[in-house]
């Protein structure tokens, strides 16, 4: 439920701001130093292991640690912060994922089998999962790439219907369509929202989240952000 909750929030969440540089002061500093330190800490239990048995328990330690920061971002509030170091203090944070993101990517594609996806009957439901993070975690470009790949593998259940829906959605998002699935959040009034104007068809939207695999509806999906920091409206 993190990943499917920190794709709906990162995905809208730009991870440079093109602003003049800004000096972060120490308070800025400890609020994101949680970011890295969660990266050097999984990185350092990882380097600890054995190497991996095989290309699917590879993929469950790339996506730990695609998630390792993640967790730790969507509880961090910077909204304490002078309004000209937030975005600074915002991109420090997400400079550390960036980079992995671009690591992880570059690795998953060199594994990428000839049929063209990791589905879960071959690979295991968590090294399916965790090429899906990192995939929805790169850009335009990969999400063009492997929606029409991923499409027939969720209706015929070879891989999770969420997975689908969720890169879908971020799709459609980022070329200015309505999403489907209602996976993709905005910031409204300080709080994390569905944006159902930009949503196909909002009467149907649960149908066609169960249809999907999708687990809840977009109420109960959506009632889990009230529990995140605030945010700001760009």
């Amino acid at each position: 439920m993190i990943a499917l909750l920190a794709a709906g929030v990162l995905s809208v969440l730009g991870l440079t701001g093109g602003q003049d540089p800004v000096v972060l002061s120490p308070e800025a500093r400890a609020l994101i130093a949680p970011v890295s330190e969660a990266i050097e800490a999984e990185e350092a239990r990882q380097a600890a292991l054995p190497p991996p048995v095989d290309v699917s328990e590879r993929l469950v330690r790339m996506g730990q640690l695609d998630q390792a920061a993640r967790r730790v971002v969507v509880t961090i509030d910077l909204s304490g912060l002078p309004e000209e170091e937030r975005q600074a203090a915002f991109d420090a944070m997400a400079a550390p994922i960036q980079a992995l993101d671009d690591r992880l990517l570059a690795e998953l594609l060199t594994l990428l089998p000839p049929e063209g996806w990791f589905t879960i009957d071959r690979y295991g439901e968590r090294a399916s999962g965790a090429a899906f993070l990192i995939i929805q975690h790169s850009d335009v470009e990969q999400w063009r790439r492997f929606v029409p790949v991923l499409e027939p593998l969720a209706l015929a259940g070879e891989i999770d219907g969420q997975d689908y829906g969720l890169m879908y959605d971020r799709l459609a998002v980022a070329e200015g369509r309505p999403q489907r699935y209602g996976t993709q959040v905005t910031c409204k009034g300080g709080r994390w929202v569905i944006d159902y104007e930009n949503l196909e068809d909002p009467d149907h939207a649960d149908e066609r989240r169960a249809a999907i695999g999708f687990v809840g509806t977009l109420a109960e999906y959506e009632g889990i952000f009230a529990r995140y920091p605030s945010c700001e409206e760009d």
